[in-house]
């Protein structure tokens, strides 16, 4: 008892005004949160680029089977079929299995079920299939001869699973300093107010382009949030493929696909003269390409995607002369129900549709004016607007529409070309570009109208001479029933300008 008194008495004693085992908790409490904060000082920082780019992967990169579903457009082809049977998330929230099953195709067009597919697994092992379901819970759908083409080796093959997104790959900083030698000067393949694209290799032998945006953390951000959601799931023979990212502190990366043989650009205006003749065949291969990526970004997927600066330089070519429509960093989501957005003008001077720069004002049409001034630039060799010739000449659209008023169509093929096109081949050509460029953007085609128009045999030339009515008139009434069907026959004919009917004269 004596001793237990003693220690109480000890224990009691005062100093610094409180008791000793008052005193005695407090540095015990204060050596424990020191502790404490160590450690969580400690596990911040070994977590926090990991912890970054979980943050990043679920809040800015869309859940693409809500964002992006692909609908059936176009001629459907009867070789070619994909069943997809997905269980019913409105009916059955907790069903996390998919079956999917591809029948083979036995088609020869290169562009395939594979490439307008799109795949986003969830961290959970989740996989949906971006492709509309409908309330039963069974979704078929047949490909189009329109977006069709084969299956092909994926260029991921090799690479970390670790790593591996639902549709291309999570790249680190390390992997992309490796592929493209420490970012050389030697790997340059351009550069712009959005960073610069370096050519690299990855760890699997796959040649990469790695586009490195600036460190401007708000428009970075903001144009690399845009072209993930826009390509990083969609798949189409002429679209650069998306095949992963990097995000590690300030740094933003993308990483395409590489394609070796220039832009369209360079063979119309640069370059590229020193590696072959650029034909009149090779000009149009490039726009169909071009026009039916475009049809697949308009009407295929939902919400649909508004490029906003098609343009020369931005459409790529492999070295079969197949086009890939690339730069998705201005691009714009545009839901079903909605007919535009409004938005801050941006595109290229010269490509821009005159409604869209005068009210800003956006919708698919505004592409399609863009298609029509590259095709213009692909048919003539010029540039859209070009202040070193004559005043008259400055602007493409208006001197073609004065050399077709005037009869004079024969003089607007670019005199680069040793083979001239056919007369009906100009012809077609030029009708198309005129109809795409229509002041009216109303009266502009769709852009699967525009392919069957590039894909005809034999584009309908011929005058009504039964009736006295206008030449116009008659073409518009043909075309329209050879392309747009019976039911916009009747919308276009008698709406084209006066310049057009010049053509056949």
């Amino acid at each position: 008892m004596s001793s237990e008194g003693s220690l109480n008495t000890e224990l009691s004693k005062k100093i610094l005004g409180l008791k000793l085992w008052v005193l005695i908790c407090v540095c015990v409490g204060a050596f424990i949160v020191l502790i404490l904060c160590v450690l969580s000082v400690w596990v911040t920082f070994r977590r926090k680029s990991r912890r970054s780019i979980d943050k990043f992967s679920l809040s800015q990169i869309p859940n693409v089977s809500k964002d992006i579903k692909v609908d059936k457009v176009g001629t459907q082809s009867s070789h070619e079929s994909l069943f997809l049977s997905i269980h019913d998330k409105s009916s059955d929230k907790n069903s996390e299995k998919t079956l999917v099953h591809v029948a083979p195709s036995k088609s020869s067009d290169p562009d395939s079920i594979s490439q307008c597919s799109s795949t986003y697994h969830h961290e959970r092992g989740l996989s949906s299939m971006s492709w509309e379901e409908g309330s039963s819970g069974t979704a078929r759908k047949q490909s189009s001869l329109l977006y069709g083409g084969p299956v092909t080796a994926s260029p991921l093959i090799g690479l970390p699973e670790i790593s591996h997104l639902g549709w291309g790959h999570w790249f680190t900083l390390r992997d992309l300093d490796f592929a493209t030698n420490r970012f050389s000067a030697v790997n340059v393949l351009g550069e712009g107010g959005y960073g610069v694209v370096y050519r690299g290799r990855l760890i699997n032998g796959t040649e990469v382009a790695v586009k490195k945006l600036l460190n401007n953390l708000g428009q970075a951000e903001k144009e690399f949030r845009v072209e993930v959601e826009a390509i990083g799931h969609v798949r189409h023979k002429n679209l650069v493929r998306l095949l992963g990212y990097c995000i590690e502190g300030v740094h933003r990366m993308l990483v395409y696909e590489y394609v070796n043989n220039g832009n369209l650009e360079q063979w119309l205006h640069g370059a590229m003269h020193e590696h072959g003749t650029f034909t009149w065949d090779a000009r149009m291969k490039v726009i169909l390409g071009t026009a039916k990526a475009l049809a697949y970004l308009h009407e295929a997927i939902e919400p649909k995607v508004i490029h906003r600066d098609i343009k020369s330089s931005n459409i790529l070519i492999d070295d079969e002369f197949n086009s890939k429509v690339s730069d998705f960093g201005l691009a714009k989501l545009l839901d079903s129900g909605e007919s535009h957005i409004t938005t801050r003008v941006m595109g290229t001077f010269g490509y821009v549709a005159p409604e869209y720069a005068n009210t800003g004002l956006l919708n698919e049409k505004s592409d399609i004016y863009s298609f029509g001034v590259l095709l213009l630039e692909s048919v003539t060799g010029r540039d859209p607007v070009d202040y070193g010739r004559p005043a008259n000449e400055v602007n493409l659209v208006e001197w073609l529409k004065m050399m077709v008023g005037t009869r004079r169509t024969e003089e607007v093929v670019d005199p680069n070309l040793e083979v001239k096109p056919t007369t009906r081949a100009l012809k077609r050509a030029l009708l198309v570009a005129l109809r795409c460029v229509d002041p009216d953007s109303d009266k502009r085609p769709k852009m699967s109208q525009v392919v069957r128009m590039l894909e005809a045999d034999e584009y309908p030339l011929r005058e009504d001479r039964r009736s006295g009515r206008s030449r116009t008139a008659s073409l518009e009434i043909d075309s329209a029933k050879e392309f747009s069907g019976p039911a916009d026959s009747e919308n276009k004919a008698g709406d084209k300008e006066s310049h057009v009917s010049e053509i056949h004269g």
